[in-house]
């Protein structure tokens, strides 16, 4: 087999990844239960915050045609090193990765936690980066592209010489990112964020 055929079954297969997430159920936060799995996820806004105005009307339609907001993948400890067997378990990584999230939306002191919701898949973890890089260049998701930071975690002690993210500059409420280096300007992040939303149709 040619390397030009593995290269299309593999987008062939990775195709097949995120279609399977866009079709599953919405899911609010916080979510209700833990769960066994490692996987991909898309993050859903629909609130009142108003440079997101154009991306919550899009999504409160709930007609099909959500547009996330955010992008991730969590994959298992060991798959990060080859180490991963497919017998194994993946532990609740899908999960606690989502409960992150929501923890950091719920930090943020203009953005409310029940006007997000998700969708999210257990896929093996070979699949999982396909999967993840196809959603996003399908949605070219905000928090993925303008907004940087959403995923971050706390550096650590004697770790915060790095300059704060985008996302906490706009959304701030994380403890840790309030002793990081200054950022942007707030006034750059909402021009790229107005720019964004001009020039791509929801």
């Amino acid at each position: 087999m040619s390397l030009r055929s593995i290269r299309w079954i593999s987008l062939d297969l990775g195709t097949s990844v995120a279609d399977a997430l866009l079709t599953r159920e919405r899911v609010g936060f916080p979510l209700s239960e833990r769960f066994v799995a490692a996987g991909v996820y898309a993050i859903y806004y629909i609130g009142d915050f108003e440079p997101y105005r154009h991306l919550a009307e899009r999504n409160r339609a709930n007609d099909g045609r959500d547009v996330p907001i955010y992008v991730g993948k969590a994959i298992p400890k060991g798959a990060r090193k080859g180490g991963f067997g497919l017998e194994a378990s993946p532990g609740t990584v899908l999960h606690d990765r989502l409960a992150q999230h929501g923890e950091s939306i719920r930090a943020a002191t203009n953005l409310n936690l029940g006007d997000f919701f998700c969708r999210y898949l257990a896929v093996d973890d070979i699949w999982i980066p396909l999967g993840e890089n196809l959603l996003i260049e399908m949605f070219n998701p905000l928090w993925n592209r303008v907004v940087d930071g959403f995923g971050n975690h706390d550096p650590g002690k004697g770790r915060h010489q790095g300059r704060m993210p985008s996302w906490d500059i706009l959304h701030p409420g994380r403890p840790w990112a309030s002793r990081l280096q200054p950022g942007k300007l707030e006034s750059e992040i909402l021009a790229n964020v107005a720019d964004y939303f001009a020039s791509r149709p929801l």
